[in-house]
């Protein structure tokens, strides 16, 4: 999949889809979990990107698909090892996205001490809403995120709830890998997380930032 970067005259294809677990607080208590001391990184492959308007596919392997609302910076400029100071430099824009994982799938993996790729890896399962350009989004540490299912608020936080602000998170990841123009990089997700059914239509949303609407749907 290709994406329109502002930085770029021309949309540049994904990279790698970087995703942060259990940034606030509140989702790692609801999940019965540790508070980490550093983030805690994992990759989807770009063929679970889908964007505003479209449907997320419900697996047959799974009966437990729950969404996470989240606020994604996209990459625009190539870097490694990059300073604190530095970080959201790298930034070309931000987006809201969904993390759909799993659960049934998340949980049997996390029992047998396995990878979670499997459950937050399916197709479709990294809706990635409009980019806005860094300079018309105000302080991203400051933004408001909402999602409603079925015009049912589900999760509403801001973002300076996280543990792990933007800028560390750059730095922290570019530290482990080559970060390029078209990487995405979702922040994590607040509580209320849940299940979602066959029919159910999404919409997230984050301050400054075009909202993003999705379907859900179970084939055949």
């Amino acid at each position: 999949m290709k994406i329109p970067l502002p930085t770029h005259s021309a949309p540049v294809s994904v990279g790698k889809v970087l995703c942060i677990g259990r940034n606030y607080a509140d989702h790692a208590a609801e999940m019965d979990r540790d508070v980490p001391d550093e983030p805690m990184v994992f990759l989807k492959p770009p063929s679970a990107l889908i964007r505003s308007g479209a449907a997320v596919q419900l697996p047959s392997q799974s009966r437990d698909v729950h969404h996470e609302v989240e606020l994604v910076a996209v990459v625009g400029r190539k870097g490694k090892g990059i300073a604190r100071s530095a970080a959201l430099d790298h930034v070309a824009g931000y987006a809201v996205g969904l993390d759909m994982t799993a659960r049934d799938l998340q949980a049997e993996a996390k029992e047998r001490r396995h990878p979670w790729s499997v459950a937050k890896g399916f197709d479709t399962f990294a809706p990635l809403g409009p980019i806005q350009p860094v300079e018309a989004v105000g302080d991203v540490q400051d933004l408001t995120l909402q999602l409603t299912v079925n015009d049912e608020t589900r999760q509403e936080a801001s973002t300076r709830h996280q543990i792990f602000p933007v800028r560390e998170l750059v730095h922290y990841c570019s530290q482990i890998f080559t970060l390029s123009p078209g990487d995405l990089l979702y922040t994590g997700t607040p509580s209320g997380v849940g299940p979602v059914q066959e029919g159910d239509r999404l919409h997230a949303s984050a301050t400054g930032l075009d909202p993003l609407s999705v379907s859900v749907e179970r084939p055949e």
